[in-house]
């Protein structure tokens, strides 16, 4: 399909969730795409010069004229579960205000995603979202409301509170209401609905229940995710415990998502699968399994954690280091930086040489015993070395590291394949200054289980002498002939996730 020229596209709910993933989507199809933020500046270093971000709130009915002027079609992709207060009378005003300006703007369509469930006694999140697209068909502009069950991708809601609750409870006690069949969502699919709806020929409103391949329980999901990333959890059914203590429960296990999961939970007693196969009849997606939902979500979380410019994000971040790293999703950050007189191929020299048989520069023989206990658990120590002493190349062995990126006199990325419970990284960047250049080191670990995490904390005040260590020779080597000592090595937070 492919788009109407000169049409012009709003994405409401730009920053959210599934706005943030739409929006790429259309631009890559050549939609004239707007952005409608409450902070567009925000949505301005976003987004780009490829994408028209303007200033709205639904809330706020007189700001959303400006916004709809010569939109043809405008997508609905907000909520208001993480307010303190009444989220279904934010809801309902808001989608009132949009519904009225959309109609004086005379747009064309209105795309929506709402939830699963068709139960006379449905969850306040259920009912609301259902609402929510009641109002806004009741507008007269053809609405194409999408009913979606659980939405699996990497930083959904969903998601993050399944990796939390499989994270750190090496037993679960689960409620009978984590049995209530649902047909879980791969965040992809639901983009390409959304992206195909855009040409939908029909000039009437209609619902469209949308799920994956697989019909499956909350338990499925978890156990699913907990085979994917290798732990093994215990699961015990236990009758007594209500969605009311399960929220109560999740705000101690999970308390960055607890406002919002309480909500979520109480929908969980609905079944939210789909009873009409009209979207497969209309629509040309194909909806994948439970299993290749979370392995999407797993590989798409790598790929942007991977791309994410550290060099940009820390030194603007301006806050100071916390003890043991800063958590960032599922993994935490460790980085410093040190500037250097040296040229950032000079600077870069001792980067490209480490390991083998020039060494790790600092703690050598602390090294040697990591090699030697890795070697006492089967993993490969430091006997590999590494292939040229000089000039790495993506792939190569490095002791007990392998290249994962290499890029000349810029950046060495290393993924560890020493026994560890979980996957760690080490990177190092340079960059350029006015006088000479930047380096900064920074250390990855996605823990798996609370294993994972007390081996990060244990060894972190080592880590820390090491690395610090090693990051102040790699300066000192840069500028052996600059005949000044270099500065001193400065932690770094990351910006908080």
């Amino acid at each position: 399909m492919s788009s109407q020229q000169g049409r012009r596209v709003l994405v409401t709910g730009a920053t959210g969730y599934l706005g943030g993933r739409l929006l790429p989507e259309l631009v890559e199809r050549g939609e004239n795409v707007r952005a409608m933020a409450r902070k567009p500046e925000f949505a301005a270093s976003r987004f780009g010069s490829s994408v028209e971000v303007v200033a709205g709130d639904v809330l706020e009915s007189r700001t959303l004229a400006g916004a709809l002027e010569g939109v043809d079609t405008a997508y609905y992709l907000i909520h208001s579960m993480g307010s303190a207060g009444d989220f279904e009378e934010a809801d309902r005003r808001g989608a009132r205000n949009f519904a009225a300006a959309a109609k004086e703007a005379g747009l064309r369509r209105i795309i929506y995603v709402g939830g699963l469930g068709d139960s006379d006694d449905l969850s306040p999140h259920l009912k609301s979202r259902q609402e929510v697209g009641r109002i806004l068909a009741s507008s007269g502009i053809p609405t194409i409301e999408f009913r979606a069950s659980i939405i699996i991708g990497s930083g959904s809601l969903s998601f993050e509170m399944i990796r939390s609750l499989v994270g750190r409870l090496p037993v679960m006690l689960l409620p009978r209401w984590v049995s209530t069949d649902a047909q879980p969502i791969a965040v992809e699919d639901v983009i390409a609905y959304l992206v195909e709806a855009l040409d939908l020929p029909q000039q009437e409103s209609e619902v469209f229940e949308i799920g994956g391949a697989d019909t499956a329980s909350y338990r499925d999901i978890l156990e699913e995710y907990a085979r994917q990333v290798g732990l093994k959890r215990r699961f015990l059914s236990v009758p007594v415990l209500t969605p009311g203590l399960s929220a109560l429960w999740l705000g101690l296990v999970t308390p960055l998502y607890a406002r919002v999961g309480r909500k979520l939970i109480d929908s969980l007693r609905n079944e939210t699968t789909v009873h009409t196969g009209r979207a497969q009849e209309v629509f040309e997606v194909q909806p994948r399994t439970l299993r290749q939902a979370i392995e999407r979500a797993l590989i798409n979380e790598d790929r942007r954690f991977a791309e994410t410019r550290w060099s940009d994000a820390l030194s603007s971040s301006g806050g100071k280091p916390s003890w043991g790293g800063t958590q960032v999703g599922s993994r935490v950050v460790d980085s410093r930086v040190v500037e250097t007189p040296a040229s950032p191929a000079d600077a870069f020299a001792p980067i490209r040489s480490i390991g083998g048989d020039n060494g790790w520069y600092y703690g050598t023989w602390l090294w040697q015993i990591r090699g030697f206990l890795d070697l006492l658990v089967g993993g490969p120590g430091l006997r590999r070395g590494r292939r040229d002493p000089e000039y790495p190349a993506v792939g190569d062995a490095l002791d007990f590291w392998r290249v994962e990126a290499y890029e000349p006199n810029r950046r060495l990325r290393l993924r560890a394949e020493m026994k560890v419970p979980g996957r760690a990284w080490l990177e190092f960047e340079v960059e350029p200054l006015g006088r000479g250049s930047r380096v900064r080191q920074t250390a990855e670990f996605n823990p798996r289980g609370l294993l994972g995490w007390a081996y990060w904390y244990a060894l972190y005040p080592l880590h820390q002498l090491v690395f610090a260590g090693m990051l102040h020779q790699v300066a000192r080597r840069s500028c052996a002939s600059c005949f000044l000592p270099p500065p001193r090595v400065a932690d770094v937070a990351a910006p908080k996730s």
